[in-house]
């Protein structure tokens, strides 16, 4: 059997069941992996405060793969490497947003500043709830002109994300864009992707990334996946996740990181 030396994953409908919880089955499992020393690595669209608070809560420690790619710090919570949009790109985002009326609500998102249009919309509530993380309202002129934006969340209503995506990726085909929910829409600097960063950290660590397990249930979440040595889909993913990656496991509800790990041994 090969001998896995990392394990990624990400959060929402992957580590957390739907109570935004960790499992008792899936503390078990990050236990067993830090006794053995091998690094379990949060990968996800969340800002740094939206992955800190886990980490804190289940008293574990790793780098943090933050904003699907576009942020990664180390376990002192100082930069290893970024890749965001000048202010100049965000903005111009916003400016399209706004100007075609887009049914989206919008977050801006430098290193870990969350900047909202309007912070009581219900959208915005959601989002904070579900991330226990705090937004302030504000717009672009809130950040310095040298800002580097990590992410533009778009937090949309029901049914309407698959329209605003296309439109988006037609008006900005130079940027990352990419669903991590039925709501959510996630925009970020072109070439910003789960598996680019995953690649990355393996690399600094001189890790091969068929030494690495990977766990996700979303698209964002695809080309990490497909990179790993073991990439495996949660058993809540979308059916066409679920085809693409093969190997799949319990929802995240059922304890599905736990199940995998274990019938590896781990």
């Amino acid at each position: 059997m090969a001998q896995y030396k990392v394990v990624f994953s990400d959060v929402d409908g992957t580590l957390l069941n739907t109570d935004n919880e960790l499992t008792q089955l899936t503390q078990k499992a990050i236990g067993r992996l830090k006794e053995r020393k091998i690094p379990f690595v949060i990968v996800s669209a969340r800002s740094p405060s939206g992955i800190y608070h886990i980490l804190e809560e289940n008293d574990f420690r790793s780098p943090i793969i933050a904003y699907s790619g576009a942020l990664i710090l180390d376990e002192e919570r100082k930069p290893l490497h970024q890749h965001a949009m000048t202010y100049g790109q965000a903005k111009a985002v916003l400016d399209y947003i706004e100007g075609h009326r887009l049914d989206a609500s919008w977050g801006v998102y430098s290193v870990d500043d969350w900047i909202v249009k309007v912070k009581d919309d219900p959208r915005v509530k959601t989002e904070e709830d579900a991330v226990k993380a705090q937004a302030r309202e504000g717009t672009m002129d809130s950040l310095p002109k040298d800002a580097m934006v990590h992410k533009i969340l778009c937090m949309c209503g029901p049914g309407k994300i698959l329209g605003i995506e296309q439109q988006l990726k037609k008006a900005f085909p130079e940027l990352s864009i990419v669903k991590s929910s039925d709501i959510l829409l996630e925009v970020m600097a072109g070439g910003v992707n789960k598996a680019k960063a995953v690649r990355w950290l393996c690399g600094f660590w001189g890790v091969d990334i068929r030494e690495a397990i990977a766990f996700g249930d979303n698209y964002n979440d695809l080309e990490m996946l497909e990179a790993a040595g073991y990439g495996t889909a949660m058993g809540n993913a979308p059916e066409d996740i679920r085809k693409k990656v093969g190997r799949v496991t319990k929802d995240n509800d059922h304890d599905g990181i736990y199940y995998a790990l274990e019938e590896l041994g781990l």
